[in-house]
């Protein structure tokens, strides 16, 4: 891949940014609408969310990250399977008001990254929004998309998962298969996958979460997976999705903002809107979220 320009955008659904010397990619997969669900009060939310429809449901965004760094070429969440896919198809019915961008091997290749070259599919955990594009139909067969990677998830998003034992279920099927090729880590403490980029603990949103830091030139850079599904639970750490462990994901929210505001770290999650650049900034009253 070519070396990137410090706030480059090669194109509508890719953005890229040089971060100490690591290439550092944002790729939209496109709009998924989302009824919010917060557990506050909905005339708070909807203040705080003004993007909501009548029917409280949001366009978030999907987003999957790219890091270039030393030999390393890692890919974080790759989420949805091609536009056009059966898995697509199936998951457009289930999903009214979806939108897709071109996806994740169509920039990929405009990248030139080629799959063979990936060396880590790092995944923050196993909701299908964030792994399902680890494999692809080949001749009617799921077949690895990135046969050279080692695919790294947190331990209790496996072995404490009741889906992975549903034969029909995507992870069974997906994640099923990296793991009987023997493609699979599973980590349950901070681990430096390759120097520079790491895999840390951050449960809440499932057991096993994870956020990623990527380290390098004294710059920082987390991508946080689903820490925050709104910028606006940076200002109300207290805001937690429904079905989500609130304690877990509140201790994981202070942590990082301890780690990551003082230091001016970027920041990236995958359901703010495209491009979904940010820091966390103080406040008078504690921090807010602040684009770019």
């Amino acid at each position: 891949m070519a070396q990137l320009s410090s706030n480059h955008s090669t194109e509508e659904h890719v953005s890229a940014r040089r971060i100490g010397e690591a290439d550092v990619v944002l790729i939209s997969e496109g709009i998924l609408p989302w009824p919010p669900d917060l557990q506050a009060p909905e005339k708070e939310w909807r203040t705080a969310i003004p993007e909501a429809d009548e029917h409280g449901v949001v366009p978030l965004g999907v987003h999957t990250g790219l890091v270039r760094l030393g030999s390393a070429t890692v890919l974080i969440d790759p989420g949805y399977d091609d536009p056009g896919s059966p898995w697509d198809e199936r998951f457009a019915a289930e999903t009214p008001g979806l939108r897709r961008t071109p996806g994740l091997a169509a920039a990929l290749s405009g990248l030139e990254v080629s799959p063979d070259n990936v060396t880590h599919v790092l995944i923050t955990h196993a909701h299908g929004d964030h792994y399902c594009g680890v494999t692809r139909q080949e001749n009617g067969r799921l077949v690895v998309r990135y046969p050279n990677a080692r695919h790294v998830l947190g331990r209790q998003d496996w072995e404490g998962n009741p889906e992975r034992h549903d034969p029909g279920s995507d992870i069974a099927q997906r994640l099923g298969l990296i793991d009987r090729l023997g493609m699979l880590d599973l980590v349950d403490a901070e681990t430096e996958v390759v120097p520079g980029v790491a895999m840390i603990p951050a449960p809440g949103e499932t057991a096993g979460h994870s956020i990623i830091r990527v380290r390098s030139g004294g710059s920082n850079f987390y991508y946080l997976g689903d820490l925050y599904h709104h910028s606006c639970e940076v200002e109300h750490p207290g805001w937690v999705s429904a079905g989500r462990d609130p304690v877990a994901m509140q201790t994981s929210r202070a942590r990082l903002t301890a780690e990551a505001a003082p230091s001016g770290a970027v920041l990236a999650f995958t359901h703010e809107r495209f491009p979904p650049w940010g820091r966390i900034v103080p406040t008078d009253s504690g921090h807010r979220w602040e684009r770019g």
